[in-house]
């Protein structure tokens, strides 16, 4: 279920900006070839990167990169290499880029670990992906993830935020991708979530959602209903050992499938956050040691239990003196 709030995703912001929602109703109930077309243009279409606070204002870590360049079908894939060691891989979420998880860096470097982060086709300094600079798609994103680690291999861990979590598991299914561990932060449920959340706000009826689903897969080469984080999990030859991340509060993504996804994983942790959202969560010292453990196959304590709400806080109750 998605967690009303007065503030709109990020999903809800870019719809608003284009559409008006009654233009949309006619366009639907007249044309819906027309309107499967429109849904699908905003479906894929990329909204300016959010600002998330996460960057590194001194600069330090970026001085300590390495860059580097991997070739997906004829496109530039650019990315930056931090340390020696076990392989982590960082996977950014729709519309982001690798600078936004760049506070992990430091906290995996000092477990003696080799990062390596990247922007996806059409995110951030990479090239423009195949349907243009302004689009891409989860599974753009995981060929991305795969093109890299076909060069620098096997990771000890990989870290995905939000729909890179998606990216990384389809890369892990179905491409070169191997990982001892996986960590999802704010990880999105799937596709089929999204389209139910997006057909409810532009509130187009069958025909259209047909149309548009036609479209999608013929685009992506895989079926909606198979792009859901749990599915594919449940699909994994070998299940790496995971840790989800993810705060109370968020209001891109709900807790409640984060939850369900480690309780169905054998062996899954969660570990949950109070107040830190759904980018923010990204720059919190106490996540990035947090991961940085899990992935140096080290233990880490969850803050709070899968599905809890926070302890009220003591009561204070002043000491009674002694003096007559």
């Amino acid at each position: 279920m998605v967690q009303s709030s007065t503030k709109k995703s990020t999903i809800d912001r870019t719809i608003v900006h284009h559409v008006s929602t009654t233009a949309f109703a006619l366009a639907d109930a007249l044309a819906p070839r027309l309107a499967a077309a429109w849904a699908y243009r905003l479906w894929f279409e990329l909204p300016p990167p959010a600002r998330t606070g996460t960057t590194d204002p001194d600069g330090i870590v970026e001085l300590l990169g390495s860059p580097f360049e991997a070739t997906l079908r004829g496109r530039v894939v650019r990315g930056w290499t931090y340390g020696e060691g076990p392989v982590v891989y960082l996977v950014h979420g729709w519309s982001g880029h690798a600078e936004q998880l760049r506070p992990l860096v430091r906290h995996l470097l000092a477990h003696g670990l080799k990062v390596v982060a990247f922007d996806g086709l059409s995110h951030g300094r990479s090239d423009a992906g195949v349907h243009g600079s302004g689009s891409s798609d989860a599974v753009e994103l995981g060929r991305s993830l795969d093109a890299v680690a076909a060069r620098f291999g096997p990771a000890r861990a990989v870290v995905a935020h939000s729909m890179g979590a998606l990216s990384a598991l389809l890369a892990l299914r179905d491409g070169w991708l191997a990982t001892e561990r996986l960590i999802l932060i704010a990880p999105v449920e799937g596709v089929p979530d999204f389209l139910a959340r997006f057909r409810a706000r532009l509130r187009f009826g069958p025909r259209t959602e047909r149309l548009l689903i036609a479209r999608a897969e013929q685009r992506t080469g895989y079926p909606v209903a198979d792009l859901d984080v749990a599915r594919l999990g449940e699909q994994l030859e070998s299940r790496p050992e995971l840790l989800v991340i993810h705060d109370l509060g968020d209001r891109e993504t709900p807790h409640e499938p984060s939850a369900r996804l480690v309780a169905g994983w054998p062996g899954a942790e969660l570990y949950s956050t109070v107040g830190l959202g759904h980018r923010r969560i990204l720059a919190d010292a106490a996540v990035g040691g947090t991961v940085a453990r899990f992935a140096a196959r080290l233990p880490v304590e969850p803050l709070l239990h899968a599905g809890d709400v926070p302890p009220p806080m003591p009561r204070f109750e002043p000491r009674q003196s002694s003096v007559a």
